[in-house]
Order: structure tokens, then sequence, then C-alpha cells
């Protein structure tokens, strides 16, 4: 009937913080909520995720905009915005599993918001054996329920990044053994749901993607190693070539460093949040990580216990402090630095 009523149009539409955890919690906050929780200072991180949970895909979205949700087995689901729960500042969220109609084991690994399925925006993909595909937005119009697959995946491989594209971005693709590609996305043609892809970087023998990202200008590519090594490159020492060769050093590894377990893109907006096997996270602002050339093996940036490794990085926004924690601090600071001169000069 045309005079039904959309349920959609009942709803208000409203800004809102929409936060995705490393454990795959979900929630959403109205922006006014978010902003003056950030200014108090301790940021997202105020929510009561578990322990060792950290946010780890963070943006702000209408309401009524579509968030696509892409999953490690190559299928893509979707979600209004107010169909995620909105919840309270300290509240950790639903899980996500109870949201979305996901496998048995099926993890998501990239979520972000879209307003209207383009023709002009593309969805570019890169799995852990290399392969690169990129699909047209507007091809994902029709998602069920139950999921979308967006990519066949051959046996044993597995989807490691999804990135919304735009025709003009590089591409940089990053591999556990130290190497890294970047080329011009429109290497790689958009092609069907059903496509398996092309090669995007050609593997070594026992090597597997660890990351891709768009390497955007004036940025820097972050790479930490499996026992805590890591640097800041800037993206223009990562000459673009075409898709599907050997790669350039990433990072010069050795037995000292271990081999790469992460990378991302970032500016000196982002704080990365450092994830060891033994379930320890540490966050780090990216400024405080020495810039050094491809060829660098960098610096500790998080100490490691024996038979313990790296496993993964992920960005995030800066953390902005507690202007109240920043003064306490100072002040002790300061009285520590009385105490030492007094006791230099006795």
């Amino acid at each position: 009937m045309a005079d039904e009523i959309d349920i959609e149009d009942l709803i208000e539409q409203q800004d809102c913080a929409y936060t995705l955890t490393h454990f795959g919690y979900i929630k959403r906050q109205p922006t006014s909520v978010y902003r003056a929780q950030r200014r108090g200072g301790r940021g997202v991180s105020a929510m009561s995720t578990r322990e060792e949970d950290f946010a780890k895909d963070i943006f702000t979205a209408s309401t009524h905009d579509t968030i696509l949700f892409f999953s490690d087995r190559g299928k893509v689901y979707k979600l209004k915005g107010y169909q995620i729960p909105e919840t309270g500042r300290s509240a950790k969220g639903m899980n996500i599993v109870n949201l979305l109609e996901l496998e048995n084991g099926e993890k998501i690994t990239a979520m972000f918001p879209i307003q209207e399925f383009a023709d002009d925006k593309f969805l570019f993909f890169v799995t852990r054996q290399g392969i690169a595909k990129r699909i047209v937005l507007s091809d994902l119009q029709n998602i069920r329920r139950a999921g979308l697959r967006a990519l066949n995946l051959n046996e044993d491989d597995a989807l490691v990044d999804v990135r919304l594209t735009d025709g003009e971005q590089n591409i940089l693709i990053a591999t556990h053994e130290g190497k890294a590609i970047c080329f011009d996305e429109n290497e790689v043609r958009a092609m069907g749901r059903v496509a398996t892809g092309v090669r995007g970087i050609k593997l070594a023998e026992g090597d597997y993607v660890i990351g891709a990202a768009r390497a955007r200008k004036d940025a820097y590519v972050l790479s930490i190693t499996e026992n805590g090594y890591g640097k800041r490159t800037p993206v223009e020492e990562f000459t673009v070539h075409h898709r599907g060769g050997g790669g350039m050093m990433l990072h010069n590894l050795t037995e000292k460093t271990g081999l790469v377990a992460g990378i991302a893109v970032v500016d000196s907006e982002n704080d990365v949040m450092i994830i060891t096997d033994d379930g320890v996270i540490i966050r780090t602002g990216v400024e405080e990580i020495r810039e050094c050339g491809r060829g660098s093996q960098g610096v500790i940036v998080m100490r490691t216990g024996e038979d313990v490794k790296v496993i993964s990085i992920a960005r995030t926004d800066k953390e902005e402090e507690d202007p109240a924690e920043a003064e306490e601090e100072n002040s002790e600071s300061a009285e520590n630095a009385e105490s030492t001169e007094e006791s230099t000069e006795e």
C-alpha cells in the first residue's frame, strides 16, 4: 500500500558514535555524550570492556546510515545505525553475534558506514594469500540477513582487510616476512561478486599477508614485529609499482626483531594498540615511535617476555588526557625532581 508508514521514518535521525571492540562488542552513543566524554579525558576507554578488550573501530554516522560488516570468510552483512543498541557511556555494548547471523567461528574483520550504495565508490579486499579484489559498492545493495558472499576464497585463505575507496587510492599490502607492495587500486579492475580476485602480491613460500591499507599522502606506515620492535616509515618511501610483484623491504628483520606482526597507516592523530599472544595490550602514541627508513630494524616499542609474541596491532584515535590527571602527574614529577635535587645537594 502506498500509504504504509515506513518504520524508518518514525526513527529520529541522530548522529552517533559507533564502537566495535577487539572481542566483538558493539554499541552506539549520541555524539553529544561521546564528545563530552572525550573532553572529560579517558575517551572511549571509559566503557567497561573486559580488562583486555579495547575499541578497535570507532566512527560517527547517522542512525539512518547503513553500516557494513565484513567477515574473515569473505561475507558482508549490514545493519542500519538504529539497529545497533544505544548504551550508556560505561556499558560494553552487545556482542555482534547477537545482531548478525554469523557462522560458527566467523569473525568480523572490518566495519564502516555508508550513506548510499554508490556507483563511484569501491570496496578493496585483500586476503591472507595475497589475493586482491575490487568491487563496485552498488553491487552489494541486496544484502540478505544471513549475509552476502563478497568474494570467493581459496581453501585455507581468509579475508584480512577491506578498504572503502574512491578509484584514486594507492593500496599498500604487507607480509609477515617484511615485504610490502604499493600500487594504484585501478591495477585491480572492478569485478563481480563471484570472482576470486587477482594476485596483489607474490608471496615467498610460507609467507602470508598481515595487513593492507590506503597509502595516504604525508602519512606513515607503522610496522611492529613479533618481538616488539616498531618504526614509522614515510609512505613516500613505498614507491608505486605494478600489482603482483614480490614487493620491497618493509622492515629489516633479524632473529632479534622477529617477523612482522602488524602494520597500519597512521598520522599524529592516532594511537596504536599492540596485542600479544598472552593477552597483554599496550597503547602508545604514534609520535612516540621513532621515524626510520624501510631498511631499519626499528626500536623496542614493547618489551615482550620470553616465548611471548606480538600477534597484532590496531590503529585507534588518540586518547586525550584528563587535565586533572595530567596536573597530578606533573606535580608528582615536580616533587620527585625536587627530592632528587635535594639528595644530590646533600
